[in-house]
């Protein structure tokens, strides 16, 4: 029976902090509208998932992932658990990358949009 070692279940949770980096940056608007510091967070995650897309880089927490994968063990290709290979179908979503590209711009307009000035409001910091 394989038993998982630190560097498998340090992998497993790289995965799930990718997922929830990536529903951050979807939504992270609508909690950055109320507080700066989020907003913050929330725009250079944007600018920089932008980046990488336009320069065809893999985000860091992909490499942490594979380099923890690699140092669990090199010869497997697969050392998740059930539920990590499911939420790795969403974090690695296989669409051609101009399309990624796509969705990423206009998840930074819809941002944009949410972050607009509509009258006198306060942002706690």
């Amino acid at each position: 029976m394989h038993h998982a070692s630190f560097f498998s279940i340090a992998a497993d949770i790289t995965v799930v902090i990718h997922l929830a980096w990536i529903v951050f940056l979807m939504f992270g608007a609508f909690i950055g509208r109320k507080y700066m510091w989020v907003k913050r967070i929330h725009i250079f995650g944007i600018a920089l998932a932008i980046v990488l897309q336009i320069f065809g880089w893999y985000c860091p927490l992909t490499h942490l992932e594979v380099w923890l994968r690699k140092m669990h063990d090199p010869a497997q290709s697969y050392s998740g658990s059930f539920i990590i290979h499911y939420v790795e179908k969403v974090v690695y979503i296989n669409l051609p990358p101009g399309m990624i590209l796509v969705l990423t711009i206009v998840l930074a307009l819809v941002s944009a949009w949410l972050y607009r000035p509509r009258g006198r409001r306060n942002l706690r910091k």
